[in-house]
């Protein structure tokens, strides 16, 4: 219907939020009632500086294409919070500038999106411990929206960690430390390390370098295969991340071939740092400077 949505008898009015039933499948909608304009908000993955964008002239009628999930629009101020757990008594959140604000992302000098850090309300840290309790993760990230005084949850990201935090790092090491000790022998927990396990280690370690080395010169080794025959490897220990993301495929070289210094020279950003290829006709001309160099190397 015009200015709404309704299934089984629920309604929900313009503007509301239209989501792809598919966690992977990032193209979200907003649809704007006439009395605000109109029109589509196209929220998508970051390309370059862009997460957003706005067509003023779609006919706001919903896709039919697919499953898909509606929400009310909640309007947050400008910013968006991301809240990242390790454990059920652990979260550290950062905001950032929500993309249905502009959708031009705003970056550091290092080019990663600017984020800073923000304290959790009470009631916030009580629902970041249930969203890692009730989806049974230990390190869990997902996305917070303050509207009128309240806390929504609109997004569980599943194994999520701080893109830069040296103290967010160190917390995370110790909480896994416990957890995974207390999982294998609890006991290891309150064990006191022996008095001397500082004692001269760089001695030690020069120590056991200089009886390798020895060893290794002279052909001799202490290991007896009759007596070490019984030894055998009780476990594996890992923290595996999914692997459902294709690995970004990089390759770092330096050149001097002053072809491609032009071409970089050719394309520099407006700060001079760097360049990015990205449209066939650019992407053509690095390829095509690539098989003239290969050319002459290999003549």
């Amino acid at each position: 219907r015009e200015g709404e949505v309704e299934l089984n008898g629920v309604k929900i009015a313009k503007p509301f939020v239209e989501k792809p039933a598919d966690a992977d499948d990032h193209n979200i909608y907003i649809y704007y009632p006439s009395s605000m304009g109109g029109g589509v908000k196209r929220l998508f993955r970051k390309v370059g500086d862009k997460s957003a964008e706005y067509d003023p002239y779609h006919p706001g009628t919903i896709r039919r294409d697919g499953s898909y999930i509606y929400e009310t629009f909640l309007a947050t101020g400008g910013t968006d919070v991301k809240v990242y757990t390790v454990g059920p008594r652990y979260a550290h959140a950062e905001a950032r500038k929500s993309p249905v604000v502009d959708g031009k992302v705003i970056r550091t000098d290092d080019g990663k999106e600017l984020r800073f850090p923000v304290l959790l309300s009470p009631t916030e840290k009580e629902i970041a411990r249930m969203v890692s309790l009730i989806f049974g993760q230990k390190v869990c990230g997902f996305d917070l929206l303050r509207c009128r005084s309240k806390s929504y949850v609109c997004d569980v990201n599943g194994w999520s960690f701080v893109k830069s935090s040296v103290k967010y790092y160190d917390d995370a090491a110790g909480i896994l430390r416990s957890i995974i000790l207390g999982a294998l022998n609890i006991h290891k927990l309150f064990k006191r390390p022996s008095t001397d396990c500082h004692l001269a280690k760089s001695q030690r370690d020069r120590e056991a370098a200089e009886e390798y080395k020895n060893a290794y010169e002279t052909g001799a080794t202490n290991w007896d295969e009759e007596t070490n025959s019984n030894i055998e490897l009780r476990c594996v220990l890992a923290i595996v991340r999914h692997g459902d993301r294709t690995p970004k495929q990089k390759m770092k070289m330096k050149v001097t071939q002053p072809a491609l210094i032009a071409l970089m020279e050719k394309h520099l950003d407006s700060k001079g740092k760097q360049a990015k290829l990205k449209s066939p006709a650019q992407l053509q001309e690095l390829l095509d400077i690539t098989r003239t160099l290969i050319a002459e190397v290999q003549n």
